[in-house]
């Protein structure tokens, strides 16, 4: 069998394994599913073995969840949910990324709470989300007591939410944990409007595809994009058009949490292609769109006056693009990238660009520590957004106060409870004694080793498999952002 058909085949037999919800979780939704008990229309409270409390309750249409430990240290852990697709809503409320990760914090005399937000946490809910935690905080102090720190933390679009809390509310917060955070949403929904601009104009020609302001069409859009992706797989120079897909928005060609990065042309594209099909097509695209346009009062992307040459030529992946168009017979990289010179463009509604820039954009500052995890091959969340928050954090805020930490695996927010203890007591660390701890790989993969073999969980979420994975923190740099909002 040759590369090509092996890259392409293990491409379909995970697609077909993972279905469209849990596939489409990949790129944007929160982790594991922490069960509690159901919230009510008021908070009620239930002792649990060795003097546990869980408080469940609602505030202004949001549930929360608050746990308390027997002995409750003063450190309070607000932790902000990712992104939901309305096709996958948890039951109850996460108050954690994984369940071990509550328990271990629990047991260690550690309070966590939060917020679901309001319309059970669907879609792009930053807004509501600043605006619900901050009550629950208020709610916690009120009912439970003032801490004696409070840590916000937060994953995918839940980090850029726990930014955001410490920025607007820098007497309230002692410091900033986010995971594989999106600090510019703006961008991200920019960049995936030029994947799915691509792939329209390359590989869906003259279909009607709506890519903004799709109304009851964005289902049926949705899915003749992903048709198209799937059609461009069977021939090398649809592949090598998938591949220019992805790097107009710095895409890795890793997506599988438990499986080391692919080597070849074929199977890199293969795998940067899920992300285009689930996380672009799928989670971000027309139907998530609908959602964010309903908010935001339009449409809040664009690309007039975008060069995709240039795009391309500043990009991460640009080698990737190059050995794919080598490898098609027929395939014609700067015809390509004319056709799509000459393709309409969209504008936006100022409007909604107005909403985006007041709550999808951290400004940089850092009246806390912020320490950020983030995967190497996170194609979801790329990680381009953390070189952009360090250069915010250069110009607004303090350098000293941000560590960025790494783990070499592919997936969104794949990371094993020990990993996110181990960030956490790094950010503790600094809290305690004002200087960081030691954040060298080796330090931290011992840290995470020591944590046991209960603690060493990673979930993938594109097959929902939770498999154990050996340490894997790294040294990384990761590429420039293409699109910046500012």
């Amino acid at each position: 069998m040759s590369r090509c058909a092996s890259g392409v085949d293990r491409w379909r037999r995970r697609t077909a394994r993972v279905g469209l919800v849990g596939a489409a979780l990949a790129g944007l939704v929160a982790g594991l599913v922490v069960g509690g008990p159901p919230a009510g229309a008021s908070a009620e409270a239930s002792a649990a073995a060795g003097g546990r409390k869980t408080i469940t309750g609602e505030i202004d249409g949001a549930e929360y969840r608050v746990e308390l430990p027997a002995r409750w240290n003063g450190t309070l852990v607000l932790y902000s949910h990712g992104y939901f697709l309305a096709e996958w809503v948890p039951e109850g409320v996460q108050v954690a990324n994984r369940v071990e990760t509550e328990q271990w914090l629990i047991e260690h005399g550690y309070a966590v709470a939060a917020s679901k937000f309001k319309n059970d946490g669907v879609g792009y809910g930053v807004q509501d989300g600043v605006t619900d935690q901050v009550a629950l905080l208020d709610w916690f102090e009120e009912h439970v007591g003032e801490p004696r720190r409070t840590v916000s933390s937060g994953m995918s679009q839940g980090g850029l939410i726990a930014a955001l809390l410490a920025e607007r509310n820098p007497k309230r917060f002692d410091g900033v944990a986010a995971m594989c955070a999106e600090y510019d949403t703006h961008a991200t929904w920019n960049s995936g409007l030029d994947i799915t601009f691509v792939v329209k104009t390359l590989l869906a020609p003259g279909e009607d595809i709506e890519l903004v302001r799709a109304g009851e069409d964005a289902a049926a859009s949705r899915d003749a994009l992903a048709a198209a992706i799937d059609r461009a797989l069977e021939t090398p120079q649809g592949r090598a058009r998938l591949a220019l897909a992805g790097a107009v928005a710095n895409i890795p060609g890793w997506y599988a949490a438990h499986e080391p990065k692919p080597r070849t042309t074929d199977e890199l594209v293969a795998a940067q292609s899920l992300w285009t099909k689930w996380a672009y097509s799928y989670g971000i695209g027309p139907v998530g769109r609908t959602e964010l346009e309903a908010r935001a009062g339009g449409n809040p992307s664009w690309n007039t006056g975008i060069d995709y040459g240039r795009l391309l030529a500043r990009s991460s992946q640009r080698d990737l693009v190059r050995d794919a168009y080598a490898a098609a017979p027929g395939g014609d990289l700067g015809a390509d990238l004319k056709r799509l010179a000459k393709a309409p463009r969209i504008r936006p509604d100022a409007k909604a660009v107005a909403y985006q820039y007041r709550h999808g954009i951290v400004r940089g500052t850092t009246p806390a520590p912020v320490v950020t995890l983030h995967s190497t091959g996170d194609g979801g969340a790329v990680t381009d957004q953390e070189r952009w928050y360090a250069d915010q954090i250069r110009r607004h805020g303090n350098s000293a106060s941000l560590r960025q930490l790494w783990v070499d695996r592919g997936g969104h927010c794949s990371f094993s409870s020990a990993d996110e203890l181990v960030m956490l007591r790094t950010l503790l660390d600094r809290i305690d004694d004002g200087q960081w701890p030691s954040t060298t790989p080796t330090r931290l993969n011992a840290s995470v080793s020591a944590m046991g073999p209960a603690y060493q969980k990673v979930l993938d979420l594109g097959t929902g498999a939770d498999l154990p994975l050996e340490p894997a923190y790294t040294n990384f740099t990761p590429p420039r952002m293409l699109r910046p909002s500012r």
